[in-house]
């Protein structure tokens, strides 16, 4: 399978979220922040390592987990299949979701079976087997830029045979990442974690939870926001090619055009 981004339609409803970082009201409580709230980039951007750090206010002697969850923004995400038809592999018509989180990852202080069960895990969304994918209930098809892509439907025959492919060409990517380990205690009640960023990670704002478990319960959550934009000329073409696609393109095929004929009269002088 092969995946290919598409352009957004419409900005997707956000949860807003504080930007400091809110605990429960239970005795037991977690509080956390981040080394930077902010990460340009710019055409030398190589990825970022941010660390998330924190604190557990624990006044038992019973033993704490903490979970941090990171999820970047929601976008459509088209899926094309390769079927092989008279021995020759072609791509299958493509299947569209409405909408699936660019970036994924969760940090724990063991493995997450360990430290809740299915259905706490399930009710709060917090791991990749545990992830929301958007999905309608009845499927359709929608015709963009010419071509009829299939909305994929979650009560489908095929929907969880689709979802795994998003979650491992995401992990494949890097974009989508579990640690059972990833959140080391430095000392009693401090902890810290790192949310790693790759190069193709994707703009806009990623929402952090700081979930903190005791007896495989959840009681209390720190919330934290992200923010990933471009900066500088890779900005401006960006949003230029967002905002007039059209023009965007012809400019492009331009462009292309002139450099080949430019090219091909260097070397016909040499």
């Amino acid at each position: 399978m092969m995946v290919q981004a598409l352009p957004p339609q419409l900005p997707a409803f956000e949860a807003p979220a504080p930007e400091r970082s809110v605990a429960t009201q239970q005795e037991l409580r977690v509080a956390a922040a981040l080394t930077e709230a902010r990460v340009n980039v710019d055409s030398s951007f190589r990825g970022a390592s941010i660390v998330l750090y924190g604190a557990v206010f624990n006044p038992t002697d019973r033993p704490a987990d903490v979970v941090v969850v990171v999820r970047g923004p929601d976008a459509p995400l088209r899926l094309v299949k390769k079927s092989r038809t008279l021995g020759v592999w072609l791509n299958s018509r493509p299947v569209l979701f409405e909408g699936a989180p660019g970036f994924y990852m969760t940090a724990s202080t063991r493995p997450l079976g360990d430290i809740a069960d299915f259905g706490q895990l399930r009710r709060l969304g917090v791991g990749v087997d545990h992830l929301r994918i958007d999905a309608p209930q009845e499927a359709s098809t929608v015709t963009r830029y010419g071509v009829r892509d299939v909305v994929i439907s979650r009560l489908g025959e095929d929907y969880l045979d689709w979802r795994r492919a998003v979650i491992r060409l995401r992990e494949a990517a890097a974009l989508y990442d579990t640690d059972p380990h990833g959140v080391q205690f430095v000392d009693k009640g401090l902890f810290r974690a790192e949310v790693d960023l790759p190069t193709v990670a994707p703009t806009g704002q990623y929402f952090a939870e700081v979930w903190l478990f005791q007896d495989g319960a959840p009681l209390s959550v720190s919330n934290l926001t992200l923010t990933v934009e471009k900066v500088g000329i890779e900005r401006d073409v960006y949003e230029f090619a967002q905002t007039r696609p059209w023009i965007y393109g012809i400019l492009c095929v331009m462009l292309a055009t002139f450099t080949g004929w430019a090219a091909s009269r260097i070397f016909r002088r040499n």
